[in-house]
């Protein structure tokens, strides 16, 4: 039940307005009444109409959409090793071993160090050199559906995408590819040679190939979670360091392409060695690298999910 205001003037006439209803027949008046008097009740609040709920309904879809996005790439069942990827790992390692185990044993049957050590550090050099060279390449160049390479290309570019996956991938499926093809390279050299040096040379550069993915990976690490030995071999520079990388997946996604050291990747970038050679196959074979392109949602980083028991936690 409402209060009516008391009002200490009467109402006094302004004007009478003759008007009529809808119908037009029935001329009615209509009087006028102002008052002098302020009223004490307070204004009513402005009511929101729930335009709003459709908003919090619409940010509530985009919530769920983007959880199920999250659980979807935290989980995704190609991040997973097999038994298949951990058998690879474990032929190329046992290869490189191999390899490694020959040059010591006839660095000590010769009592000659220095040499198959000098070639394993020359192993370790060329390793990052090439790691640059094949990372340079498949970024550039090919596609999914190029022949042999086509896996290894497809991977590499949505790399840029989805940085973040790398460090969720498992340690055999990340290193299986390159394991494979070490096996097959590298047994061959261990069954027809016994050559200290040149297995000090193989054995290095072998090894250092198949990790480089790990060393990739580390180098998308966070540091606290990252072991300490790897951390300082990082800060040292014997494997590519954080930061380092970090400038590949800056614009304009054209330099710093070793992942063994990065010893490579000054030298290579102030000369513009890669610049120089996508030059040279644009005139020979007319083919443009991508890295000419200007970059694309395909270059563009996408977030990391948060985990989906923190999002679940979050309601999500």
């Amino acid at each position: 039940m409402s209060i009516l205001p008391q009002r200490s003037q009467p109402f006094r006439t302004l004007r009478r307005a003759p008007s009529r209803c809808n119908s037009g027949r029935f001329p009615v008046s209509l009087h006028v009444y102002c008052s002098t008097t302020t009223t004490t009740t307070k204004p009513r609040p402005l009511v929101v109409e729930p335009p709003e709920v459709e908003l919090e309904s619409r940010l509530s879809t985009n919530a769920a959409e983007f959880a199920s996005t999250a659980k979807t790439l935290l989980n995704d069942p190609s991040l997973k090793s097999t038994w298949s990827h951990r058998a690879w790992v474990a032929c190329g390692c046992t290869t490189v071993l191999v390899s490694l185990a020959k040059s010591v044993a006839g660095a000590a049957t010769s009592h000659a160090w220095f040499e198959p050590i000098v070639a394993g550090y020359i192993g370790y050099v060329l390793a990052d050199l090439g790691s640059g060279v094949y990372h340079w390449g498949i970024d550039n160049y090919g596609s999914a559906k190029t022949p042999v390479f086509g896996t290894q290309i497809d991977a590499f570019q949505g790399h840029h995408k989805w940085p973040w996956t790398i460090t969720r991938r498992e340690f055999a499926n990340n290193l299986s590819a390159l394991a494979k093809v070490v096996m097959f390279t590298v047994l061959p050299m261990d069954l027809l040679s016994n050559d200290p040096v040149f297995h000090g040379f193989i054995g290095v550069c072998s090894g250092c190939i198949m990790f480089s993915q790990q060393f990739h990976a580390w180098a998308h690490g966070t540091k606290s979670k990252l072991p300490p030995l790897v951390v300082a071999l990082q800060d040292a520079g014997i494997l590519v360091s954080r930061s380092q990388h970090a400038a590949h997946h800056r614009p304009p996604y054209n330099n710093n392409y070793c992942i063994v050291s990065g010893a490579w990747n000054a030298v290579l970038d102030e000369l513009k060695v890669f610049e120089a050679l996508e030059l040279v196959l644009f005139f020979r074979l007319g083919v443009r690298p991508r890295s000419w392109s200007e970059p694309d949602s395909e270059w563009t980083e996408e977030e990391e999910p948060e985990p989906p028991s923190l999002l679940t936690s979050q309601g999500v």
